[in-house]
C-alpha cells in the first residue's frame, strides 16, 4: 500500500500542471492573443496613431505661435524705435522753434527797447526846445526889464524890443559856440 500511495503521490505533483490543463491554457491564451492581435491592438494603434497626430500639429502650432509672436516682437521693435526716432525728431524740432522764438522775443525787445529810447530822446528834445523857448521868453523880458531900469525909459515898442531880444539871444549862441569849439579842440 505504501506503495501504491506513493506511486499515486508521484503522479499528482502540484508544481507540474497536467497536459489538459496545459493544453486548455495554450488553447485560452491562443484565443486572448488572436483577439487581441486583430481587435486591440490595431485600435491601440489607431488611438495612439490620432494622438501623435494631435500632438505633432499643436507642436506644429506652437511652433508657428512662436514665429508669429517673434515676428510681431521684432515688428514691436521695429515700432518702439521708430517712435523713439520720432520722439527725438519732434524734441528736437520743438528745441529749435524755442530756440526761434526766443530769438524773435529778444529781437522783438531789442527793437522795443530802441523804439523807447528814441522815443525818450524825441520826448527830451521837445522838452528842451519848449525850454529854450520859455527861457528866450522870460530872458528877453527880464532884459527889457533891466534895459528899462538902467535906461530909465520904458521900452514900449514890442518889434523893436523883440529884435533886441532876438539879437542878444543869437550873440549870446554864438559865444556860447565858439567857447565849446574851443573846449572841443
Amino acid at each position: 500500500m505504501h506503495s501504491a500511495v506513493l506511486a499515486a503521490t508521484e503522479q499528482i505533483n502540484p508544481l507540474i500542471p497536467q497536459w489538459y490543463d496545459i493544453v486548455g491554457s495554450l488553447i485560452c491564451f491562443v484565443v486572448i492573443l488572436v483577439f487581441f492581435w486583430k481587435r486591440v491592438l490595431p485600435r491601440m494603434q489607431k488611438l495612439l496613431d490620432e494622438r501623435s497626430a494631435v500632438i505633432e500639429g499643436n507642436i506644429a502650432k506652437a511652433s508657428e505661435t512662436q514665429a508669429e509672436a517673434e515676428a510681431a516682437r521684432e515688428q514691436y521693435t521695429a515700432q518702439l524705435a521708430g517712435a523713439r526716432a520720432e520722439a527725438g525728431a519732434i524734441r528736437e524740432k520743438a528745441h529749435a522753434d524755442g530756440q526761434k522764438i526766443l530769438a524773435a522775443s529778444r529781437e522783438q525787445a531789442t527793437t522795443e527797447a530802441t523804439r523807447i529810447a528814441a522815443s525818450a530822446h524825441m520826448q527830451i528834445e521837445v522838452e528842451r526846445q519848449a525850454a529854450l523857448v520859455s527861457l528866450r521868453t522870460d530872458v528877453g523880458s527880464l532884459a527889457l526889464d533891466l534895459a528899462s531900469t538902467v535906461i530909465g525909459e520904458t521900452l514900449s515898442d514890442d518889434a523893436k524890443a523883440a529884435a533886441i531880444v532876438d539879437r542878444f539871444l543869437s550873440d549870446l549862441e554864438n559865444s556860447e559856440k565858439a567857447s565849446s569849439k574851443v573846449g572841443e579842440k
